[in-house]
Formats: C-alpha cells, sequence, structure tokens
C-alpha cells in the first residue's frame, strides 16, 4: 500500500518513461548524461561522450531531465 504522495510520484514517473522520445535529453539517477538514440518497450540507448550505453527506461531521472530541459531563465 503506498501513500498518496508516492502514488502520484509514481504515476508521474510512470507519464514521463512512456512519453520519451528519441532526440531528448536525458540525465540517469546514477547522473550519466546522454541523448536518446532509440527507444524499446522496457530499455533505451543514449549517446554518451563516451559512446552508446543500453538503460532501462526507470533508470532515467525525472527530475533532473526536466531541470535539463527547462528552459533557461532571463534574469
Amino acid at each position: 500500500m503506498m501513500i498518496r504522495p508516492q502514488q502520484k510520484k509514481a504515476k508521474l514517473e510512470k507519464a514521463f518513461e512512456s512519453g520519451l522520445k528519441t532526440g531528448d535529453k536525458i540525465i540517469t539517477k546514477s547522473g550519466i548524461h546522454g541523448k536518446i538514440s532509440e527507444l524499446y518497450e522496457d530499455t533505451v540507448i543514449i549517446e554518451t561522450m563516451a559512446g552508446k550505453l543500453k538503460l532501462e527506461r526507470s533508470a532515467i531521472s525525472l527530475d533532473l531531465s526536466q531541470k535539463l530541459n527547462a528552459p533557461a531563465k532571463t534574469a
């Protein structure tokens, strides 16, 4: 049984994972930066400076990726 805020967070993460598309810039939960080059049902292939990596969709951080893709604030 999950508490309501946990359920809401899980629902947001599920929607984020299903909304990923090729070309999106992402950050993994372990801090790896990359761009999605291929998508599969449960996994993604990302391009990094070191090459290509295959990761589970659940390894992509919702919070960090949204901050990365947020429009820059002007002062």
